[in-house]
């Protein structure tokens, strides 16, 4: 391919904890494909989730900074810092006004297993719950049902 105008790039599907790799494929600096891998995880195969796992890239509604609700209820872009401040206080908040267990935490698929572990870790010992579920209970249990 041109490597001026072409390329592509291994990377690892965002979709589930499977581990499929797959190529970006990039045209004139946008990803524009995917090829699938022929690695030992998905042999050259990738379900319709990684089949569409570029889609999302360039979609001009795409979120690329983090929103917070301002007091005329429309969001308003904010910095890293401030969001992550925000969901602090309003989850210290929560729990002094509630307790803790009136906190879920809903860990991802997309997630890998240290950010999972990381992620029941932070409810159990920060937060004080046992309430941690997972997504893969509600969206693919349709795939696992007989």
């Amino acid at each position: 391919m041109d490597s001026d105008r072409n390329e592509v790039h291994l990377t690892t599907c965002p979709y589930c904890g499977v581990g499929c790799q797959f190529y970006l494929k990039e045209t004139d600096a946008r990803i524009v494909g995917i090829i699938p891998s022929e690695g030992r995880v998905n042999e050259g195969k990738l379900c319709i989730k990684g089949w569409a796992a570029h889609e999302f890239i360039h979609d001009p509604q795409r979120l690329t900074k983090p929103l917070i609700r301002g007091k005329d209820g429309k969001f308003e872009e904010a910095s890293w810092e401030q969001a992550l401040s925000y969901v602090a206080d309003k989850l210290k908040e929560i729990k002094a006004k509630y307790g803790n267990d009136a906190i879920g935490i809903l860990a991802s698929a997309k997630c890998t297993n240290e950010e999972n572990y990381l992620m029941q870790k932070f409810a159990r010992v920060v937060i004080g719950t046992n309430n941690v579920d997972h997504c893969a209970r509600l969206c693919h249990a349709s795939t696992v049902a007989d």
